[in-house]
């Protein structure tokens, strides 16, 4: 019997740490590569040391401690101090799916990865992109500029492609990156600066209008004819001082004349029209010249359409927005509230039934110990209603406080206290996790920007498909496990490898 126990040992190597289990063991997920180490001839198709009788494997050894664990227990759990997708990338080639990662380390495995695909729209700028007047260091990161900038259709490998359109394709991606990709070069860093400089200006213009030092108060004749009858009003009118619409002016013809350029030279006019931020800057700029064109009319339809457009100015204010394009932090705030949109809905409901309960409560509370002579018993308290209790309980819970509506009986006063501490409870539960997103966020999105150039990415480089390495086409042997002769994770592997450094797989390998 201890024979038979010993036989059915395996060593395995895993980057210099050995491990021991039992080949029963191994067969408990069949199909996966090391379910195939208890195969008879697994010693012929792995890299198999005689001497110290164990198998090898140039893989992390601390990832494949919970790999061996998971055939022990039937439990996979997911390190916490591992990158997600190195994770994952090690659970692909010991050919064990992913979804098994049990609940509880779901969300530790996932993270990193879902943060790299929520954040592609942050990689950091190629250096050398060429745009505004500068040449790239070489030929190759003009290309990768062009394709960055989605200027460059030609299919990769194609010589000479970029030049071939003419000069279109030469100064279309330069002014499409010179205005639309600050850290492309110099000179969109000049013209971003200038962009910022005119959003500011504008801003402060459009609070300066609503001081009464800038308002002048200026007498308007009209005259109106009835029938026979002329008569004169005099009306008094306030203007906005006319340095202020001069500064607004020239903000509005730079504003034009980015938008102008930026969806001439775009790659995709239809992404670029469905852009919220290109929306804004449209309806940021129409009011002006809407505004500028009526002014000089003097019929009543004309001055309704004047004063309309004069009360909806305030869309200029928008124009706050168009500096999410200069700052990654204003970036990442934007895809972090996208994000936790699950979370403010939560937020939404909590306060939604908390302000329900509290002003029922609140309405109903109030009203005890009324007096006879008051059958409403509302002659005493600002409750007169459930919807004018909303109010109070919005303002209550959110620990604002106005003080415009207050209870005044013993009853209503500890409702107001449990409204108070409701409300502090329900808004410090979602916020950690909209805080823990835009930190993630955050965090990541600085790296890819700070993210130094590599002048060349290391590839490890294949394994021959022949080599101990990979699993061999033998010919047919018995197999305690449902796979086939050939070994699929090793043809796919070599097909990936293949495909990769661009050779042609030969017939019959």
């Amino acid at each position: 019997m201890g024979k038979g126990e010993e036989s059915d040992k395996i060593t395995i190597n895993v980057g210099g740490t050995r491990h021991e289990t039992y080949k029963s063991t191994l067969r408990t997920l069949p199909g996966t590569r090391l379910a195939w180490l208890a195969d008879p001839d697994a010693q012929s198709n792995f890299d198999f040391d005689g001497k110290s009788n164990e198998f090898f494997f140039d893989r992390h050894p601390g990832i494949f401690s919970y790999v061996l664990n998971y055939y022990r227990t039937g439990k996979l759990h997911c390190p916490a101090d591992i990158c997600g997708p190195l994770f994952e990338e090690e659970l692909t080639y010991w050919g064990i799916d992913e979804t098994d990662v049990e609940p509880c380390c779901w969300m530790t495995y996932r993270q990193h990865r879902d943060a790299e695909e929520a954040l592609d729209i942050f990689e950091s700028p190629e250096p050398g992109g060429g745009a505004g007047g500068e040449e790239p260091e070489e030929e190759g990161g003009r290309e990768m500029a062009l394709q960055r900038l989605g200027m460059d259709d030609r299919p990769p490998g194609a010589a000479g492609a970029a030049g071939g359109g003419g000069c279109c394709r030469n100064w279309q991606p330069r002014m499409w990156a010179l205005f639309e990709d600050p850290y492309s070069s110099k000179a969109a860093r000049v013209v971003a600066f200038a962009s910022l400089f005119f959003i500011l200006v504008s801003i402060t213009t459009f609070c300066l209008e609503t001081h009464e030092a800038f308002n002048i108060d200026v007498n308007v004749t009209e005259t109106l004819v009835v029938g026979n009858t002329t008569t004169i009003l005099l009306t008094h009118k306030v203007e906005t001082e006319p340095i202020l619409t001069y500064i607004e002016g020239v903000c509005v013809l730079w504003f034009t004349l980015e938008f102008l350029v930026r969806i001439i030279c775009c790659p995709d006019k239809l992404l670029f029209v469905k852009n919220l931020l290109n929306i804004i800057d449209f309806v940021a700029i129409l009011p002006f010249y809407l505004e500028v064109g009526l002014s000089g009319l003097s019929s009543k339809a004309a001055r309704d359409v004047l004063g309309f457009l004069r009360v909806v100015r305030f869309v200029r204010i928008l124009r706050i927005f168009k500096l999410t394009r200069h700052f990654v932090g204003l970036r990442v705030l934007g895809h972090t509230l996208r994000a936790s949109t699950n979370e403010f809905l939560l937020l939404i409901i909590f306060l939604a039934l908390g302000v329900l309960i509290f002003a029922t409560m609140i309405y109903y509370a109030e009203r005890i110990g009324a007096k006879t002579s008051d059958p409403r018993g509302s002659d005493h308290t600002h409750f007169k209603n459930i919807p004018i209790g909303f109010w109070w309980a919005v303002v209550t819970m959110t620990t604002l406080g106005y003080g415009d509506m207050y209870p005044k009986t013993w009853s209503g006063m500890v409702v107001g206290a449990l409204c108070a501490l409701a409300g502090v409870l329900t808004i410090a539960m979602p916020v950690p996790v909209i805080v823990n997103n835009f930190g993630m966020y955050y965090s990541l999105a600085m790296a890819k920007q700070k993210l130094p150039k590599k002048k060349k990415k290391h590839i490890p480089r294949p394994a021959p498909l022949d080599s101990p390495t990979y699993c061999k086409s033998e010919e047919n042997s018995p197999r305690n496990s449902t796979q086939s002769d050939t070994c699929p994770l090793a043809v796919e592997e070599g097909a990936a490898e293949r495909k990769r450094s661009g050779e042609t797989p030969k017939v019959g390998q």
